[in-house]
């Protein structure tokens, strides 16, 4: 049975989730994997498989945009290919498998749970598929590489930004994500430790609570938590979703710009809030760069070049002061131009 063949007889059998298949045939036609002659003696270019958690927030957009521009100077082809939904482990764990039989030739993962991908990245390994990891750690050592924030690091600048302004005094809270995500847990991690560490005089009021992976869900988490403290005067959401819907509960209670909030990654909408004060601060990432540097990772990999096994893509704070300087515009608002080609 070919790869066509294969692929045609996998949609079948799991349905709707793998769209994929006519992308991957369109790629995958010549039945070769990357390096062997085309017809014609041609040589077919590389083919990754791009897998993020999501697909719908601006961190994911940028991401694609920065591995779609890797794609081009370098001249492969990626697949990119995520769940529906950034808490569905069990389709994201499909889409690597489905994508790995097919034939590419290294996967590049952000994996939504830092257990549950184990099996399907060294099945892929085993099958002389690498892994590259990008944003979100893996746990075991199977993959080839490792590209990120140093989410950590992300967690201790928001709680001491949050410690200084408040002057090292006050009510705060930490809204959680989920609790199978590494890079998340580690802005968590670091925050809490550092408020427990540097600013003694800070009372956590909560620190339990999950936001979920929809802003919907984060917003209903904050609502319970400002129905439940009245007296909070800092709050840290530790990804996208999470500050968004942090951010219009504070809205609709009349208190955005008199909390203290401070968030991490960007969007327009959280552009606009940190323009105008309703939120504090913004801890970014730089996923243009992470996508690109994951890609070009895993080329480096596969034509035997050398390569960084960690790679660290940097965290940054963005205020209303400094939000206007041409490093943070750039970060605020990654050039998403190419997706539009």
């Amino acid at each position: 049975m070919d790869i066509a063949d294969q692929i045609k007889l996998k949609t079948r059998r799991d349905g709707p989730a793998f769209i994929i298949a006519a992308t991957v045939l369109s790629i995958f036609l010549s039945g070769c994997r990357g390096g062997s002659p085309a017809p014609g003696g041609r040589a077919k270019s590389l083919t990754l498989a791009v897998i993020p958690m999501g697909t719908t927030h601006e961190f994911w957009k940028a991401i694609h945009a920065g591995a779609q521009t890797a794609a081009a100077e370098l001249g492969v082809d990626i697949i990119w290919k995520g769940p529906l939904k950034e808490d569905d482990r069990n389709e994201q764990i499909q889409i690597v498998e489905t994508l790995a039989n097919a034939g590419v030739d290294a996967l590049v993962l952000t994996p939504m749970d830092d257990r549950a991908l184990m099996a399907p990245v060294a099945e892929a390994k085993r099958m002389g598929i690498p892994t590259v990891i990008f944003n979100s750690a893996l746990q075991g050592d199977d993959q080839v590489a490792y590209v990120s924030t140093d989410n950590d690091k992300g967690g201790v600048m928001a709680a001491e930004y949050i410690g200084s302004l408040l002057k090292g005094s006050g009510k705060i809270i930490l809204i959680r994500v989920t609790a199978s995500v590494e890079g998340s847990t580690k802005r968590e991690e670091g925050f809490l430790r550092t408020v427990r560490t540097k600013f003694p005089g800070l009372r956590i009021l909560s620190d339990n609570q999950y936001a979920g992976v929809t802003t919907e869900t984060a917003y209903q988490t904050t609502e319970s938590l400002l129905n439940r403290y009245a007296d909070v005067q800092a709050v840290f959401t530790p990804n996208e979703s999470s500050t968004f819907g942090c951010m219009r509960a504070l809205e609709d209670h009349g208190l955005a710009g008199k909390i203290i909030h401070v968030g991490f990654d960007s969007s327009k909408k959280l552009i606009e809030a940190l323009a105008g004060k309703k939120i504090q601060g913004l801890i970014l990432q730089d996923p243009f760069g992470m996508g690109y540097r994951s890609v070009q990772t895993a080329v480096l990999f596969l034509k035997k070049q050398p390569f960084e096994k960690y790679i660290d893509t940097g965290v940054y704070l963005a205020t209303p002061e400094n939000m206007n300087e041409p490093r943070m515009k750039k970060l605020l608002a990654p050039d998403l131009s190419i997706l539009e080609k």
